[in-house]
């Protein structure tokens, strides 16, 4: 992509109300305006909110705002030329149960108040092979998810759980130790989901990245891992 293409949608950006771009300043040691607001402030509703973190260009974000219009899907991403085509697609769509986020995962807990999200999603997160403690489920990073995540829900099971679907057998196994060091309470683990007979046709697992049918062409196994902090 030639720098003129990403100062165009940088600009472009700019535009989409379904978008929040924090600066650093926002965020750094103190909480965004939107923090705890997200629903009234976002989506004008009340429903159920699921991250995805690190979302790339957002094609799984769309995907679960495409099945489940009941509720809110956020896709957060430090990488403003990706976030673009998700973006974009919503806004062009009117998808209203979709927004997009701007900034290092890092600051995560200056955006999202106590218990204000129900569910996270990880899919296709960069395994840090050299840097350990920069993984998505790493125990920084699972401390951060827990003050934001719901802790219980007796009529939906699904509250508060942290889904990795992932092509990198070295994050899969990391995280399964993480769990069990940690006393975190695994609900499901899959090695292979495309050919232990985990994937239907309606299973939220079926949706497919660009990158995940690369790696699927490539014979490269997909992972998935369902637990509860």
């Amino acid at each position: 992509m030639s720098g003129k293409d990403k100062l165009k949608k940088f600009r472009e950006n700019e535009s989409f109300t379904c978008l929040v771009q924090p600066t650093t300043e926002d965020v750094l040691n103190k909480d965004h305006n939107i923090k705890g607001h997200w629903g009234e402030k976002m989506f004008n509703n009340s429903n159920p909110i699921i991250l995805e973190l690190g979302c790339g260009k957002g094609e799984y974000t769309i995907a679960l705002a495409e099945r489940y219009p009941d509720k809110n899907f956020i896709g957060v991403d430090i990488k403003g030329a990706r976030l673009w085509k998700g973006a974009k697609y919503a806004t062009e769509h009117d998808m209203h149960n979709v927004a997009f986020l701007r900034t290092r995962i890092e600051f995560i807990n200056s955006l999202f108040s106590e218990e204000e999200v129900s569910e996270i999603w990880i899919t296709f997160a960069d395994p840090q092979i050299k840097k350990p403690n920069k993984r998505l489920t790493s125990p920084i990073f699972l401390e951060r998810y827990s003050h934001l995540l719901k802790k219980y829900d007796s009529i939906n099971e699904e509250v508060g759980t942290i889904h990795l679907k992932t092509d990198s057998q070295l994050l899969h196994e990391y995280t399964l130790e993480v769990i069990k060091e940690r006393n975190h309470h695994l609900i499901e683990a899959d090695n292979d989901i495309y050919n232990s007979g985990r994937i239907t046709d309606e299973s939220i697992l079926s949706v497919k990245t660009f990158y995940e049918m690369q790696y699927l062409k490539k014979g490269m196994p997909i992972t998935y891992l369902r637990f509860k902090l």
